[in-house]
């Protein structure tokens, strides 16, 4: 079993199988029951792919049916699911909130290149109720979101082992976005030997570096303004790595073996030299630690609004195989900087993928 990650392809082309520009997209099928998803055609000698949603589809999850479009080819079959899952859910005010918008749905699935969408009510899903047998996410499901929203990834797992039952895809598609959730399926898969890859697609954000979601659409200007710290809290991060981890490069380049700071001094950049003889002879395990602070210092900044503040949740460095903190003496490897917060009544989460050791 392999997880991998692709780029969207954000254009329809005619090979993607979506339709040339200028004509209507073929209304996908829809499919309200088990007994008609199994009685869906397989593609013959090709793939199918699925994509599973809530609904409230956005460009996020339009590029996930694209990039879904492109993996299984012409010829090929892609599935959405939509269906708003009640396990998932730990008030019942929030899934009566959470938003449906079927007919939309299927005209967004349609544009981005499906051929079928399966949108089954809860009777549909768990005929008998609440199954009294599920999916346990263990220790990595009690983390962060987990520790947050008790028996959400449970929840979460139990729909998605029933719906790759039911939709029997070749590949299915995630959002990296929800970075704990894509790590915990891919463990499932792995561990419950499930016949299907994983792919994670990069999180899609709007211009002004939102990641898209559908609980956007609940934040007010303001709040939104807020909100927006978030992004800069991540960036700023992976910026201070990128820069942190440079200088630690030039200063062993400048001077390898000898007075760093004096190397650099000779090329006329004092204050230059300064800085990486600082970087170059503290502990290298200090990145850790920067990443943290820097992204902190934007999220208190936000918090400490009189009007429309931010309330963190939490603030997250783990390592993506498990969700446990990266310690500060880690020099190398891959990382996730997580964080949730709530604007308002809108709970919003975001993460970046770093990598220590590396120059980005």
């Amino acid at each position: 079993m392999t997880t991998s990650s692709r780029t969207g392809n954000t254009g329809n082309t005619d090979s993607q199988g979506t339709t040339p520009q200028g004509t209507a997209p073929t209304t996908p099928a829809l499919l309200r029951t088990a007994a008609e998803l199994d009685a869906l055609p397989r593609p013959a000698g090709a793939e199918r792919a699925v994509v599973m949603t809530m609904g409230a589809l956005h460009e996020g999850h339009a590029t996930l049916i694209r990039t879904a479009r492109e993996a299984a080819g012409p010829n090929g079959q892609v599935v959405v699911t939509v269906f708003v899952n009640p396990l998932q859910f730990g008030e019942a005010a929030d899934l009566d909130r959470y938003p449906r918008t079927l007919d939309a749905d299927l005209e967004t699935a349609a544009a981005a290149g499906a051929d079928a969408v399966f949108a089954p009510g809860v009777d549909e899903v768990y005929p008998g109720g609440e199954p009294q047998v599920r999916i346990t996410a263990g220790p990595m499901g009690e983390r962060l979101e987990g520790a947050s929203r008790p028996g959400h990834f449970d929840g979460m797992l139990t729909v998605v082992a029933k719906l790759l039952h039911l939709t029997r895809p070749d590949e299915a598609f995630y959002g990296q976005k929800d970075a704990q959730q894509l790590a915990l399926i891919t463990r499932m898969v792995r561990d419950l030997n499930f016949g299907v890859r994983i792919t994670g697609v990069p999180t899609v954000r709007d211009p002004d570096g939102l990641a898209l979601s559908s609980r956007n659409r609940f934040l007010s200007p303001q709040e939104r303004h807020t909100a927006l710290a978030l992004p800069r809290a991540l960036f700023a991060a992976q910026d201070r790595l990128a820069a942190q981890q440079a200088l630690h490069e030039r200063a062993k380049a400048t001077a390898p073996g000898g007075d760093r700071a004096a190397g650099l001094n000779k090329l006329g950049e004092a204050r230059a030299a300064a800085d990486a003889q600082a970087v170059a002879l503290a502990r290298p395990n200090g990145a850790p630690a920067a990443v943290r602070a820097t992204a902190r210092a934007i999220l208190e900044e936000a918090a400490a609004r009189d009007r429309h503040p931010l309330v963190l949740d939490y603030l997250a460095l783990v390592d993506p195989a498990d969700f446990t903190e990266i310690p500060d003496d880690r020099e190398s490897g891959e990382a996730i900087l997580a964080v949730a917060a709530r604007v308002g009544e809108t709970r919003l989460i975001d993460n970046i993928p770093l990598t220590f050791g590396a120059l980005t």
